[in-house]
């Protein structure tokens, strides 16, 4: 990191650069004058992460792109589905290149898994059960990201959706390398007077046949960070969860379960080159984010970097806030999806 816009308060921006040891000349109050300034360097930035609420997505990314930088942004990519297809076009006729940070794909064993699934080791996909429980929103903890994930305004159409539920519908389907085709919603509002869903449940089809249940709740008191993931074939299952990040269970048919761990030596190329401590040592959420970084950063030197979440994911990602919401508030039941 070399620049940034931390606060519209120069003194707030000023402070927020101090804490990445960041010289104050280079802390903006607005993306505008970031953009204008570091052209104006021979040491300019490269690259444009954007970290808001969600309705600065849109005006963020495209002015990035405008200004040829590389732009990673946060999941969801903006805060409205029609916001989202006016923004693709901008991305698709872009010079530099759009990731969107998608974390769990970025962890050694969900690429493990991924990989072991595409070479039939548990054999054809059955059902896929994908779970994603925080208990923080249980009630008004007054903290600024608590109010902008419950405001409209600010984080759009999906409250509990939008925030954790695409991380469990992306990484269902990149780790089994099926499509949803079908689903039915069942969103709620639990803690009375928020305008925006705290629970969510859904049903799944996969363009397998496979069938599938994606949980995500903000309400579920007790609970931190409980992304789980569990994948059944016909011939074995897998089972790997966030808070244990190093430890992937495979399921054989015959009845024996094998721990797989990162930094074991047998691991998958792709795994491999995720790994970033030697086996025993933890390996997590920032190493993750680190793994994308390096995917974001092989592709804009125009290497390839097949696993790096693009531009199809986050859209797959805004179709599915857009018709969880409507179907569900709509009482539709099953819906065919085409994200």
């Amino acid at each position: 990191m070399v620049a940034g816009a931390f606060s519209r308060d120069p003194e707030t921006s000023a402070a927020g650069a101090a804490t990445y040891r960041l010289p104050s000349e280079r802390a903006y109050t607005s993306l505008d004058a970031l953009i204008a300034a570091e052209r104006a360097r021979e040491d300019g930035v490269e690259m444009l992460v954007v970290a808001t609420p969600n309705h600065h997505h849109a005006t963020a990314v495209k002015a990035g792109l405008a200004a040829g930088l590389a732009v990673m942004c946060d999941k969801p990519l903006t805060g409205t589905l029609p916001e989202a297809r006016e923004l693709e076009r901008a991305v698709r006729e872009a010079s530099a290149p759009l990731a969107v940070s998608y974390t769990y794909s970025g962890y050694p064993l969900a690429r493990e898994a991924r990989e072991r699934i595409a070479a039939g080791a548990i054999g054809t996909v059955r059902k896929v059960v994908v779970e994603y429980p925080q208990g923080w929103l249980a009630g008004d903890d007054g903290s600024k990201q608590a109010a902008w994930r419950l405001d409209p305004a600010t984080a759009g159409d999906g409250g509990c959706i939008a925030d954790i539920g695409v991380h469990a519908f992306h990484l269902a389907e990149f780790v089994t390398g099926l499509k949803v085709v079908r689903l039915f919603a069942d969103l709620a509002a639990v803690v009375p007077g928020r305008a925006l869903d705290d629970d969510c449940q859904l049903l799944l089809r996969f363009d397998n046949g496979a069938r599938g249940a994606l949980l995500a709740s903000q309400i579920s008191v007790g609970e931190r960070n409980g992304l789980r993931l569990r994948i059944y074939g016909d011939r074995g299952g897998l089972d790997w969860a966030q808070e244990n990040p190093n430890h992937l269970w495979f399921h054989h048919a015959d009845g024996r379960t094998e721990l797989i761990q990162t930094g074991d030596q047998g691991l998958s190329a792709d795994a491999q080159r995720a790994t970033r401590t030697p086996g025993g040592h933890p390996e997590g959420y920032l190493e993750a984010f680190a793994n994308l970084y390096r995917d974001f950063a092989r592709r804009i030197r125009g290497e390839d970097a097949p696993l790096l979440p693009g531009i199809d994911d986050a859209m797959r990602g805004m179709a599915l806030i857009d018709l969880a919401v409507k179907a569900s508030r709509d009482e539709r039941g099953w819906v065919e999806f085409q994200g």
